[in-house]
């Protein structure tokens, strides 16, 4: 079954839509920025109420952001892994810490504009668990496979045809990177490192960030070395 990929600019991510025999979201975007989501599910030919869910690959802000007024616009469920549902469920604005220099500056300049951000609280239909969880019944051929480290409760959706859709847990986009490689912000690093082993071992071919263009797996910034591959910053 081939899936088409569309993606949608919400700010300063980017949302996945994702069609085959049905339609999901992979990610919700920044607050306030349902209308960018109409734009683009127009633009793909895609009304709606085709969508039947989306899925979160973590809790942070701009990855949470609209999904309140996604569920609202399509009727899609929610669905998060159950140790970030929390930060959707309370409307809370929270990001890792920086793990390189440039991280944990980039994080302390954005500490200033935290306090602006708002999320609209919203309720979590499906608590992700560390299994992940199947698509099919979804009309989409893959499943969510939970790959933390950028956050406690990261996942990802890889497709059966082996694109994976990762959230944070690689970036490609200044002015966070300026090649692939893995997150300037996480909770631990060395899960960050597991979770892209786990994910190629699963038959992920391609990765798609939130933050910058997709690139694969074999990149040159990424070498298989003994039991992984070795991550230069």
């Amino acid at each position: 079954m081939l899936t088409t990929i569309h993606t949608i600019r919400m700010g300063f991510d980017q949302v996945y839509l994702l069609v085959a025999d049905g339609a999901i979201l992979v990610d919700a975007g920044a607050p306030k920025k349902i209308h960018l989501l109409e734009k683009g599910l127009s633009q793909a030919g895609v009304p709606p109420a085709d969508v039947r869910l989306a899925v979160l690959t973590h809790g942070h802000w701009d990855h949470i952001g609209s999904a309140k007024a996604i569920r609202h616009l399509t009727g899609a469920k929610i669905a998060l892994h159950f140790k970030d549902a929390h930060l959707l469920k309370q409307g809370l604005v929270h990001l890792s810490p920086g793990v390189v220099p440039w991280g944990k500056l980039f994080m302390r300049v954005h500490q200033f504009f935290m306090p602006l951000i708002r999320i609209e609280p919203c309720d979590v239909d499906i608590l992700i668990s560390d299994e992940g969880m199947n698509l099919n019944e979804y009309g989409i051929p893959g499943r969510v496979v939970y790959t933390p480290g950028h956050t406690h409760g990261s996942v990802s959706v890889l497709l059966d045809s082996g694109e994976a859709f990762v959230g944070d847990l690689a970036m490609n986009r200044f002015p966070l990177r300026l090649s692939p490689g893995e997150p300037i912000f996480a909770v631990d690093q060395e899960q960050v490192r597991a979770s892209w082993r786990k994910l190629m071992e699963a038959g992920a071919r391609m990765f798609y960030p939130a933050h910058g263009k997709a690139f694969p797996v074999s990149d040159r910034t990424v070498e298989a070395k003994g039991s992984g591959p070795e991550f230069r910053n």
